[in-house]
């Protein structure tokens, strides 16, 4: 079911998926539409468009207007294609067109969303950039989690989301920062929701491919060790939040792009921060999370920082383990 589409003037909440009509656009406007039904939510699709420079530079106001006019029914074309394609949803769907550059738009709408959706490439044009760029730079600064869903999950969606790959998990980069385990408390969330088990991963770089400067005494598998320490009192953290999740843990030595690259293989989500701490478990967030972004095999949530009270608490599990 739908509404008649209204101006985007007023606070827009549920999930926010931007769309361009490319293919990549279709695929998250496939996943967000499954998100919304599976949480009750609302479903708003979003199109923006901007007058390219040169046009309007070179025209006077009688013609830019008409070019205005012109893009605006491209992106009103966009919306209606993208609601028909979701005909007989069971999803509440709005439909909102925005002036101004697709990267702050969907940033704005942020504020207010539970969570925004783009895919991972857009096609430029006129109605332009929603994606591409946009997958770059939005998970960086939104205001709510961002779920980016690649290309490759078009030919699962066509058969029934699981025909060419088995999807069974929900997986969690982790490097111990606050950040990350904000990160932890989204995709345990998501595990519970979707009755999944969560993986929680932790990638420690090579130390002498990371850190040439740092003396050939350091044991790789000592500080692989400490981390498993440390995973393990996370999980007893985790575990007194969620009793009933499924988890299962591993740390791995490697690159942590490639380690989460090939973890989204089988997994339903990746979930990472937006920024990691570096050190020995290695910026495993931050840029990383740009590799994992436009790599992965399955869609990635991006989480932001949050003022979680549960992440108060945590030091008392650190503060024990000390202790002990």
């Amino acid at each position: 079911m739908s509404d008649e589409a209204p101006v985007a003037a007023e606070k827009i909440e549920g999930i926010v998926v931007g769309v361009d009509g490319s293919q990549q656009s279709k695929c998250a406007l496939r996943w967000a539409e499954r998100e919304a039904v599976r949480r009750g939510s609302v479903l708003n699709i979003v199109s923006a468009y901007t007058i390219p420079v040169f046009a309007a530079s070179s025209m006077d106001a009688g013609y830019s207007t008409l070019d205005d006019d012109l893009i605006r029914g491209g992106a009103e074309e966009i919306v209606r294609q993208a609601r028909a394609d979701l005909e007989g949803s069971q999803a509440q769907i709005r439909t909102y067109i925005e002036s101004g550059d697709p990267a702050g738009v969907l940033l704005d709408l942020s504020q207010d969303a539970e969570l925004v959706v783009v895919g991972t490439r857009g096609r430029g044009g006129f109605v332009g950039r929603l994606l591409g760029s946009v997958s770059s730079a939005l998970p960086a600064h939104s205001k709510c989690p961002t779920v980016v869903v690649p290309l490759c999950m078009s030919k699962e969606q066509e058969s029934s989301g699981n025909a060419a790959v088995e999807r069974n998990c929900i997986v969690v980069g982790v490097d111990g920062s606050d950040r990350a385990r904000s990160a932890v408390l989204a995709a345990a969330d998501a595990a519970v929701a979707s009755d999944l088990t969560l993986r929680l991963i932790c990638a420690v770089p090579p130390v002498g491919a990371a850190l040439a400067w740092m003396p050939a005494t350091i044991d790789q598998e000592a500080v692989l060790e400490d981390v498993r320490y440390q995973m393990s009192v996370g999980t007893k953290w985790l575990r007194s939040h969620y009793p009933e999740l499924k988890m299962e843990t591993d740390v791995v030595s490697g690159p942590p792009v490639e380690v989460l690259i090939r973890e989204s293989e089988h997994a339903v989500l990746t979930v990472t921060g937006s920024r990691g701490r570096g050190g020995f478990t290695g910026m495993l967030l931050g840029s990383t999370s740009q590799g994992v972004l436009h790599h992965s095999k399955g869609p990635v949530m991006v989480v932001p920082d949050s003022e979680d009270p549960r992440l108060e608490d945590r030091k008392n599990f650190d503060t024990r383990a000390q202790e002990q």
